[in-house]
């Protein structure tokens, strides 16, 4: 069975600094493009960082510009989401995907692959 297992939430005062890790369990699903999306209870789910294959095209929404970074290790699986000046609106399950395809980074559609999701919760 694919797994994509994310890790590294917690609890941290605004301000503060959280780096998220997302384990593949196969190459192919980090082969093409990956990404990290949340959700808070009730809302929809948002793209909030993405990646393509060799991690030289990165995507961020606009109210993570300058403060996340997402990066990505083929050779280990593994994706990551580094998260610093965290403010109280970036409480939320983290979520990290992976697409099957080459696609728009942006599509949400195009994720076929999905992590269980990490709590970030960000006190003020």
């Amino acid at each position: 069975q694919v797994q994509l297992v994310e890790s590294g939430g917690g609890l941290v005062q605004a301000g503060g600094s959280l780096r998220l890790s997302c384990a593949a369990s196969e190459r192919t699903f980090t082969g093409y493009g990956m990404g990290w999306f949340r959700q808070v209870p009730g809302k929809e789910r948002d793209l909030v960082a993405a990646i393509n294959w060799s991690g030289g095209v990165t995507y961020y929404t606009d109210s993570v510009k300058g403060r996340f970074t997402i990066s990505r290790d083929n050779a280990k699986n593994s994706l990551y989401l580094q998260m610093n000046a965290l403010k109280p609106e970036d409480t939320a399950v983290y979520y990290c995907a992976a697409q099957r395809l080459l696609r728009d980074l942006t599509l949400q559609g195009s994720y076929a692959y999905w992590g269980q999701g990490t709590q970030v919760t960000v006190s003020s």
